[in-house]
């Protein structure tokens, strides 16, 4: 009877000093974050999202994406998240302050998309928070060549010729945008197009289009150094198929979505057809159908068109997007700048250049 108080005692402190250690200390130390904002106000991150997002969020964890794809990318010590472009820095918790429930997620089975709405193409990627309930919706403000006309484009590229097309104007529309828009970019060239691409245009080419040839060859060497060979044979994310829309686009990921081992013949995801709907085309063709080819498309006279919930789900995915500088996480500009110190001192500079 002596020893039964010191073991409660020693049983109650250990579940106490857990629970003050897991949960009161954390929410002492973050449960009190604000978004981030610059001196003027303007600059305001993150923001709370609303509508479509919020639908789109329930779709994606009633649907069971939690379960093979994370949204928190790790740190460079820790992992080799940011080599593999899942983002320009590790995730922090002030980036899911709006958030609830949080889909961190515990497994890769697929890569991680905390950032895949900032791979999407520049267009898209403007209008992607607000206007991505629409796919057809960034056509209307964008510029024709890029990604403006990914609804209408990847049903014209299906030819060999014009399958290097489609990749060629995406990073010349990208150039002026940020580093994530570049990204899809870098896989967007032929995987043997994408080696030799370099040679050919430096000495050819004339002194503006060296600038613009130069960052998706070197994205793609900074992707990951193993990698960039042989961007078919185990690389962390699809490669651009001929015939198919713009890489994250919202055309592409409704395709990916319907037919995934279209975009990845080695793709274990599974087909979500029950958010699309089989039907006659009448008029004209919708903006909204699917750019499909070889046996997943629809028989003559037929369309497949994205239900509304599908539509949610791409503007959720669109909308991801852990991008934007933090003051207390070092971005992965300040890695590349101490093996390039030729450059300019500034560190924005060589951040856009690699």
């Amino acid at each position: 009877m002596k020893g039964l108080a010191p073991l409660f005692l020693g049983i109650f402190g250990t579940f106490a000093f857990s629970w003050i250690g897991l949960t009161v200390v954390p929410n002492w130390q973050i449960g009190h974050l604000n978004p981030q904002a610059d001196e003027e106000g303007t600059d305001i991150y993150p923001q709370p999202q609303s509508g479509m997002f919020e639908r789109g969020a329930h779709v994606y964890a009633a649907n069971g994406c939690i379960y093979c794809h994370s949204q928190q990318v790790r740190a460079d010590y820790a992992a080799a998240d940011i080599e593999r472009k899942w983002g320009k820095r590790r995730s922090a918790p002030r980036d899911y302050i709006f958030e609830q429930p949080v889909f961190l997620g515990k497994m890769r089975v697929g890569q991680d998309i905390a950032n895949i709405g900032a791979r999407a193409p520049a267009e898209q990627a403007s209008s992607a928070p607000a206007g991505a309930a629409a796919p057809a919706a960034s056509p209307s403000g964008g510029t024709s060549p890029a990604a403006s006309s990914a609804p209408q484009g990847g049903g014209s590229v299906a030819g060999s010729p014009a399958a290097k097309q489609a990749p060629n104007p995406s990073p010349a529309a990208q150039v002026g945008s940020p580093a994530p828009a570049a990204f899809p970019a870098a896989p967007g060239g032929s995987p043997a197009a994408s080696p030799s691409s370099p040679a050919p245009k430096a000495p050819a080419a004339p002194a503006p289009k060296a600038p613009l040839s130069s960052p998706s060859p070197s994205a793609i060497t900074n992707a990951s150094p193993a990698a960039s060979p042989s961007p078919a044979a185990g690389a962390p994310w699809p490669v651009q198929t001929a015939g198919e829309p713009p890489m994250y686009s919202a055309a592409w990921h409704h395709v990916h979505l319907y037919s995934p081992r279209s975009i990845n013949v080695d793709s274990n995801m599974p087909s979500y057809r029950f958010l699309y709907e089989k039907r006659r085309i009448r008029d004209a063709r919708s903006a909204d159908a699917l750019q499909l080819t070889g046996s997943d498309a629809p028989p003559e006279g037929w369309e497949i068109v994205p239900n509304f919930d599908a539509k949610c789900l791409v503007a959720y995915l669109m909308s991801l997007n852990q991008s934007h500088p933090l003051n207390e996480v070092r971005s992965v500009a300040g890695a590349p700048a101490a093996p390039a110190p030729a450059g300019s001192p500034p560190s924005p500079s060589p951040a856009p250049a690699k």
